[in-house]
């Protein structure tokens, strides 16, 4: 559905319909029978091909249409649109390598990419017109016009709009004038349900004529069904995208309706949940819903949204039917309510299945405590921390160690743990040198994961007599930035690891949640220590 372009040409001087040019030259009963779209011209207008030649696709003529290379058209949609709704359609046109649009839309070559071009400019239109007024240009009142002898819309910029860009769709079109894009939006009342094709052709300003430079096409939908979807998110869940959940959590449902033109925005709109647990019906006015689930096992979610749509009282106007399968669709029915106005009823349907697992809910550091080592082992200061947790036993633990701020990360360690009976064990870590350190600890599982967090600092300068080691627990919130560094820096190792955020400089403020460590001797301790973190070193904790 795209092809590209060609300059140097001849020209036929007959005049022929828009519909049948824009069509290559075929005649629809479709096409004629469709009704007019609010807004677009009448089809029965004549095509001034002497101005805008018409090529089929594979003609010569395109090879040289665009000094440099070849223009690509790219056509874009928000389509799905909800019937009554407009649909928006946006071209980009992508210039050969080197060449770029400069502010008053001349396409120049880009000195950057190359600097070897004989001449500044691509195309200077502007040098082109500009001695010409809108009225006093010689070619003016023959050049300023669309395929169908409708003169250019009057823009304060119209120096600037030096490509036109024409939209073809169920036999009726649109013309524009623009820069290296534009955008077009139509309302889709008597549109047919279901697959469209848009079609767009563009032309560059050329001498004597416009010249096509490229065409695109793009399917687009209209539907009866409100289109929407379901982001389900869950403290806790390792991986959102698997449909496994956790038992006994809270699950957070927010429906996200596609409604780009906002047609929807006066329309009542409710939410039934059936969450499939035997809990039954729940119909409410928000998009965000929660629900806990405190069985195992799959369970099938279904949701149904109600749009009840305000629109002028008349005769109603039936939605063209869309072919579908039996119960799959609703079409909207008109009716008067008791404030005297008329309602459309849409309705969009949401279903899928999701497993419900054990999985670890909480974790905490019970403990943490200095390790005393001997003169000759090293320099670093070794801190163990006791963590439980509360849920599923973890099968792997990262510890990532950054600094004060929580914000840039110093080390980050993942590995795999034996937790058998109940979930205890005990995580060592190394620190180089004296300062205040924020540490994350999480647990996880195949199907979660949960975190905690602490500021330790370590005082005291290497081969001193002592070091004291203190801490403080961080109860909430860490910063943005640092939750999107350790996802980073975990990718590699763990790609679905997520961790919780948490804010360290809340926690500080807290009362009840410091832990001070006693003062300890200075310890020498040789090598690195980080590449065995997680030592077992009492009997059933790790």
């Amino acid at each position: 559905g795209r092809y590209l372009c060609s300059c140097v040409f001849p020209w036929t001087l007959m005049d022929a319909g828009f519909r049948d040019v824009m069509s290559h030259g075929r005649s629809s009963s479709h096409v004629r029978s469709h009704k007019k779209l609010h807004g677009w011209s009448p089809d029965q207008n004549q095509w001034n091909e002497k101005l805008y030649p018409f090529w089929e696709k594979g003609d010569p003529r395109w090879k040289d249409c665009w000094r440099g290379g070849k223009v690509v058209a790219r056509l874009t949609s928000d389509s799905p649109a909800l019937v009554g709704s407009n649909v928006t359609f946006t071209v980009t046109l992508q210039f050969p390598r080197c060449q770029k649009e400069d502010n008053d839309s001349n396409i120049v070559y880009d000195r950057n990419c190359r600097n070897d071009f004989p001449d500044q400019y691509v195309y200077n239109w502007t040098k082109w017109i500009d001695d010409c007024g809108w009225e006093n240009c010689t070619s003016n009142n023959t050049h300023n016009v669309f395929p169908d002898g409708r003169p250019f819309p009057h823009h304060p910029g119209w120096r600037r709009r030096n490509f036109v860009y024409l939209f073809h769709t169920v036999g009726q079109y649109y013309q524009k004038t623009g820069g290296s894009s534009a955008i077009v939006s139509i309302n889709t009342t008597n549109i047919t349900l279901g697959k469209q094709m848009m079609v767009v052709s563009v032309y560059r300003r050329g001498h004597r004529t416009y010249v096509p430079v490229a065409t695109a096409s793009g399917i687009y939908v209209v539907t009866d069904q409100i289109p929407l979807y379901v982001n389900l998110s869950q403290k806790n869940d390792r991986n959102a995208s698997d449909s496994v959940f956790i038992k006994d959590s809270p699950i957070t449902f927010d429906v996200k309706i596609h409604d780009p033109s906002h047609y929807l925005n006066n329309s009542a709109i409710s939410y039934k949940w059936d969450y499939g647990d035997g809990s039954g019906s729940f119909i409410s006015n928000s998009p965000i819903s929660t629900h806990t689930y405190t069985l195992q096992g799959n369970f099938s979610l279904n949701l149904t949204v109600q749009a009840i749509i305000p629109v002028p009282c008349g005769p109603a106007t039936p939605t063209p039917p869309l072919p579908t399968s039996p119960g799959k669709s609703l079409a909207g029915v008109m009716e008067d309510t008791p404030d005297g106005g008329c309602h459309i009823y849409r309705y969009g349907h949401y279903k899928t299945t999701i497993s419900i697992v054990e999985g670890i809910l909480q974790v905490n550091i019970i403990q943490m405590t200095s390790v005393q080592m001997t003169v000759a082992q090293g320099e670093n200061s070794l801190v163990d921390f006791v963590v439980t947790c509360q849920g599923s036993l973890p099968t792997d633990a990262c510890t990532i160690v950054s600094d004060p701020t929580c914000q840039v990360s110093q080390n980050v360690v993942c590995d795999p743990v034996e937790v058998t009976d109940q979930c205890l064990l005990t995580i060592r870590r190394a620190f180089n040198e004296p300062g205040t350190y924020c540490v994350n600890i999480t647990l996880g599982d195949d199907a979660s994961q949960a975190l905690t967090s602490a500021l330790i600092s370590v005082n005291g300068a290497p081969g001193s007599s002592s070091r004291t080691v203190e801490g403080v627990l961080i109860a909430s919130g860490f910063l943005v930035a640092f939750v999107i560094i350790v996802s980073l820096l975990l990718y590699k190792r763990y790609k679905e690891y997520k961790p919780i955020e948490r804010s360290a400089e809340q926690a500080v403020n807290r009362e009840g949640l410091s832990v001070y460590f006693n003062n300890v001797k200075a310890v020498l301790f040789p090598g690195n220590n980080e590449r065995d973190p997680l030592l077992k070193s009492k009997p059933g904790i790790v």
